[in-house]
């Protein structure tokens, strides 16, 4: 397994497959250009790569709040079904949290659906806890 950082359209392509997994709604169009637009905030996109095929994506960006300051943000860390339980995702939270340490950024926060006990299960596995409840309206 290589983790890389998504730079092309073809990477990101690469990618589209395992995001669409947690986020089945988008389009290879939306995706693209929703893709465009986050990336000239600070989102980035890093992923798993064995033999050439992308397993597990993880899309983040960097925030600054009056809680915790400076912080990154997972925003969207998703996992082929045939790669699940095999590491890739936990490799990937692992660069994020190195990727904060070497920049001084003192937390990680990301968001969670109510029920992915499985994900849960990765996330308290790697010390994380569980700080605030989600709300959300659909206006």
């Amino acid at each position: 397994m290589t983790i890389k950082v998504a730079e092309t359209r073809e990477d990101f392509l690469k990618c589209f497959e395992v995001v669409q997994f947690l986020r089945p709604q988008l389009t290879i169009e939306s995706y693209l250009g929703l893709i465009e637009k986050m990336r000239a905030g600070s989102y980035s996109l890093i992923y798993a790569e064995k033999e050439g095929r992308a397993l597990s994506a993880c899309g983040f960006r960097h925030l600054t709040t009056l809680y915790d300051g400076e912080i990154i943000y997972i925003d969207d860390l998703s996992t082929h079904p045939e790669a699940r339980g095999k590491g890739y995702a936990g490799s990937l939270l692992d660069f994020v949290f190195e990727k904060a340490r070497k920049e001084s950024i003192t937390a990680v926060h990301l968001d969670s659906g109510h029920a992915r006990h499985d994900a849960h299960r990765l996330y308290l596995n790697k010390k994380m806890n569980i700080v605030y409840h989600h709300f959300r309206i659909a206006l």
